[in-house]
C-alpha cells in the first residue's frame, strides 16, 4: 500500500513525528517489529486525510490513537495465527493501560541505536533507519537504492525479524555499549547522505530527500550528546558539503564540477554553521581526530576558499593523508590523488594513482573503479594527452550508473576530442 504523497508541510511534520509514535506503541506493546508496520498505516492514512481534512491540533496523539488500532490488529491476527491464547490475554490487558503522554519522551536517538544495531548488515541498518526514523515509504527506500520495492520490503522485514531473535529490546544504550552503537548510527548517517549527494543510480545527480534526512538525524544525534565531537564534526561535513547543492548542477540538471561552481550560490548559512560547530571540536595538532572532522576540515577549505585557483590544497591533501591513515578505503585514497594532484601537479597525482593501484587493485574494484577512470581520465587530460583521456571519460561513463555522471563524461570526452583537432 503506497502512500500518496501529501504537501511539503505535512510530509516534513509526519516525518518528525514518526519516531515519537513508533517510540510510544513499542514501550506499550513491546514489540518494534509489529510497532513499525502500524506507524507506517498511520502515516499512509494521515498522507490521505492530512491534506483534504486539515492538521488535528495535536498531531501526534492522532498518529498514536490509529497506529494504536492497527497494532491491536496486527497483534490479534498474529495471535490467531498461532493460537497464542497467552499472549492474547496479555495484549488484552495491555490495552486496557492509559497511554504515556504523546509528548513526554523525544525517542528519535533511541530507535536510532536500535536500528543500527551490531546483529544488522549495514545495508539493512541504512534501510530500516530511513523507515522508522526517516519515515520514508519501502517504496522510497528502494528509488534510493535501485532495487524493487518487493526486495526492499523482504530486506526490512528479515531486519526487524532478526531483531526480535537477538531479543533487542526499546531501551536506551547503556553506557557499556553506547560508544560502540553511536559509531554505527554516524556510519549509517554518513553512508544516507552520500547517497543522497551522489545517488547510485537514475538520471537525477542527487537524491535530496536523503541528504536532508541524513542532516536531520545527524542534528540530533548532536544534540543529544553535544560533547561528542565525532558527532559534531559529522554534522559539520554534512553541513559544510550540503552547502554547495545548489551549485552542483547548471538549469538543465548538468554536473557542475567543483572548480566550476558559482561560489555565490553557495549557502552562506549552512557554510556558517558547519564551520563553527568544527572549530569547537578541532584540534590543529590532529591528536584524536577522527574522520568525519577531517573530512569537515577538508570541506571547511574548500568552503572558505573565495575562488578555485585560492584553495590551498597542499594542506589539503596533508588532510586526506591523515584521513587515509585513519580510513584506508578506496574512495578516501582516490580523493588523496585528486588533491595531491592539484597541489603538486597531474604527473605526481598520476604516479601516486599508479602506486595505490599496484598495492591495493583500485582499477579492479568495481565499486570505485568508475571513479578511478575519472580520475585518471581528468589528469590524463591534464598532461595533454587528450586521445588518451577522451578512451578513460568513455570507460567511466559505462561504468557509472548515475545519468548526471554519464552525462558529464561523457561531455568531457567529446572535449578531449576536439582538443586534439
Amino acid at each position: 500500500m503506497r502512500r500518496p504523497p501529501p504537501d511539503a508541510g505535512v510530509e516534513h511534520l509526519l516525518r518528525t513525528e514518526a519516531p515519537q509514535v513508533l517510540g510510544a506503541l513499542t514501550r506499550r506493546f513491546g514489540r518494534f517489529d509489529v510497532a513499525e508496520d502500524a506507524v507506517q498505516e498511520a502515516l499512509i492514512a494521515a498522507g490521505q486525510r492530512w491534506p483534504a481534512e486539515g492538521v488535528p491540533q495535536d498531531p501526534r496523539s492522532w498518529l498514536i490513537r490509529v497506529g494504536h488500532r492497527r497494532m491491536v490488529d496486527l497483534l490479534r491476527a498474529e495471535q490467531a495465527r498461532h493460537r497464542r491464547e497467552q499472549e492474547v490475554g496479555r495484549t488484552e490487558l495491555v490495552l486496557g493501560t492509559r497511554a504515556a503522554p504523546a509528548g513526554g519522551t523525544d525517542d528519535s536517538l533511541t530507535l536510532l541505536l536500535l536500528c543500527c544495531h551490531p546483529r544488522l548488515s549495514p545495508v539493512s541498518r541504512v534501510a530500516l533507519t530511513l523507515r522508522a526514523v526517516g519515515g520514508l515509504t519501502t517504496a522510497e527506500i528502494a528509488r534510493a537504492y535501485g532495487t524493487s520495492e518487493a526486495t526492499m520490503g523482504t530486506r526490512i522485514s528479515r531486519a526487524k525479524q532478526r531483531l526480535v531473535r537477538s531479543g533487542a529490546r526499546f531501551v536506551p544504550a547503556t553506557d557499556t555499549d553506547r560508544r560502540d552503537r553511536t559509531e554505527a548510527v554516524m556510519r549509517v548517517l554518513y553512508l544516507i547522505f552520500n547517497e543522497g549527494y551522489t545517488a547510485g543510480s537514475g538520471e537525477a545527480l542527487a537524491r535530496r530527500d536523503l541528504s536532508e534526512e541524513a542532516v536531520r538525524l545527524a542534528r540530533l544525534l548532536h544534540a543529544a550528546d553535544p560533547e561528542d565531537a565525532e558527532a559534531a564534526g559529522l554534522l559539520a561535513l554534512m553541513l559544510l558539503v550540503e552547502s554547495r547543492h545548489a551549485a552542483r548542477t547548471d538549469a538543465d540538471g548538468a554536473l557542475v564540477p567543483l572548480e566550476s561552481q558559482d561560489r555565490t550560490r553557495w549557502d552562506q548559512e549552512l557554510i556558517r554553521e558547519g564551520t563553527l560547530l568544527l572549530d569547537a571540536v578541532w584540534d590543529a595538532r590532529g591528536s584524536g581526530t577522527g574522520p568525519y572532522r577531517l573530512q569537515a576540515a577538508i570541506a571547511a577549505l574548500h568552503a572558505q576558499a573565495p575562488a578555485p585557483e585560492l584553495t590551498d590544497w597542499p594542506r589539503i591533501a596533508v588532510l586526506h593523508l591523515w584521513l587515509e591513515r585513519l580510513t584506508p578505503t578506496a574512495p578516501v585514497r582516490l580523493s588523496r590523488v585528486v588533491a595531491v594532484a592539484r597541489a603538486f601537479g597531474p604527473t605526481r597525482g598520476l604516479t601516486l594513482l599508479d602506486t595505490l593501484c599496484r598495492r591495493h587493485a583500485l582499477d579492479r574494484d568495481p565499486l570505485v573503479r568508475h571513479h578511478e577512470r575519472a580520475v585518471r581520465a581528468h589528469l590524463t587530460r591534464a598532461t595533454g594527452d587528450t586521445a588518451r583521456a577522451a578512451a578513460l571519460y568513455r570507460e567511466a561513463a559505462a561504468l557509472t550508473a548515475n545519468g548526471a555522471e554519464r552525462r558529464y563524461l561523457l561531455t568531457e570526452a567529446e572535449r578531449a576530442d576536439e582538443a586534439r583537432t
